[in-house]
């Protein structure tokens, strides 16, 4: 049996497996059980590298992205590292762009362009809490799988940030007004909803992975990507779905969501979310609160990058969020938020303006500003 934390190298296993056809797969997986396989700049930076060298090895045929751990897929990006420097740098040197912000930002988002783009299959099993940058990454697989206890996310509205990691082009993408819902919310969903949603292509049993590594192992590869693709497949469709999946609240109440979020400016679909919050459903009530209790500013530019977004290319909306990541890094609520829910831990953020009648046009404004001299960092992203 392979030995997994002697392969990890800054907190991701990199290996090869072998197939009876002669190609190879390659498999990549999170191994930072402690942090919930968060996203720091050394992680996103060895799996680049890994799926770059593979892109153009002819002997692989596919990519596994996986992670260790009973708990968590990924929980998002190391947003405690970026505030403390963050904070750090408005004591030291104000108006200062997080020189971390910028690579790991930079970094991330090609990654995530690169998962999208990707000439090979790869199989992306989300299994446990996928949210945020874990979306990002599972967002970019040709084939996405879930489990019956995947739990997925994008909560940013909570820390005083906005879904990133190419939000701004998948959530317009989803049945309805249910992205912008999700984007202003933070609410969760489970798997059913994730298949409606289209973050997800599969659901299996978490412990049928092994049977699908074994298959795969096995399976006539021809170095065809959209054959392999297709056989790729068969073999997770041959795994069999499991009997029962936790309720799909999202599809239940599509039309409630669609007429909460209507066609009106933000001003008027606030009081209609806050609303929900003495609803019978618990799941809707528990989203409306995460409206209430997240960054005014973040529910502002979360509705205005989804506006402007909303007919953009795939690596025109990461180009957008690199430059409003950075605007919320020299704005209050980012750090702050992580201050409170993951320094501190008070969960009693100071938001600034503290109310969503506070925020103006202008201070969304400035979140769109380019903050980089000369070519956009991701000015080759095509």
């Amino acid at each position: 049996m392979l030995d997994l934390d002697q392969m990890t190298t800054d907190g991701v296993a990199v290996r090869e497996l072998a197939t009876t056809s002669g190609h190879r797969i390659g498999h990549v997986t999170l191994n930072s059980t402690a942090t919930l396989n968060a996203l720091n700049l050394p992680m996103v930076k060895r799996l680049a590298s890994a799926f770059d060298t593979w892109a153009d090895d002819e002997g692989i045929v596919a990519v596994v992205l996986d992670a260790a751990g009973d708990k968590a897929f990924c929980a998002g990006g190391d947003v405690a590292s970026l505030a403390r420097e963050i904070l750090s740098l408005r004591t030291e040197s104000p108006g200062t762009v997080s020189p971390l912000a910028e690579a790991f930002f930079e970094h991330e988002y090609r990654l995530d362009h690169r998962l999208h783009t990707y000439p090979k299959p790869i199989v992306g099993w989300g299994h446990g809490i996928v949210m945020g940058g874990g979306i990002g990454l599972l967002a970019g697989c040709s084939h996405r799988v879930v489990t019956p206890r995947t739990r997925l996310a994008m909560p940013e509205v909570a820390i005083g940030l906005y879904p990133d990691v190419a939000g701004s082009w998948f959530l317009p993408r989803m049945p309805g007004k249910t992205g912008l819902f999700l984007a202003l919310t933070g609410a969760s969903v489970h798997a059913a909803d994730a298949l409606f949603l289209g973050l997800a292509d599969f659901v299996a049993r978490h412990e049928d992975k092994a049977a699908l590594l074994a298959a795969m192992a096995e399976a006539p590869w021809r170095g065809d990507a959209e054959r392999d693709g297709a056989r790729l497949s068969h073999l997770i469709e041959a795994l069999g779905t499991p009997d029962e999946l936790p309720a799909a609240p999202v599809r239940t109440h599509l039309d409630l969501i669609n007429k909460t979020m209507g066609h009106d400016r933000l001003a008027d679909i606030a009081p209609r979310l806050r609303g929900l919050a003495d609803h019978a459903e618990p799941w809707l009530a528990q989203a409306a609160q995460g409206f209430i209790k997240g960054s005014p500013s973040s529910a502002a530019v979360s509705y205005e990058l989804l506006r402007r977004a909303r007919t953009l290319s795939l690596a025109d909306a990461l180009r957008l969020e690199y430059q409003v990541s950075l605007g919320c890094c020299l704005a209050n609520d980012f750090a702050e938020g992580v201050r409170a829910l993951l320094i501190d831990k008070d969960k009693n953020p100071r938001w600034d303006p503290p109310t969503l009648d506070a925020v103006t046009q202008a201070h969304v404004d400035a979140h769109f500003q380019p903050r980089h001299d000369g070519p956009h960092p991701l000015a080759d992203l095509v």
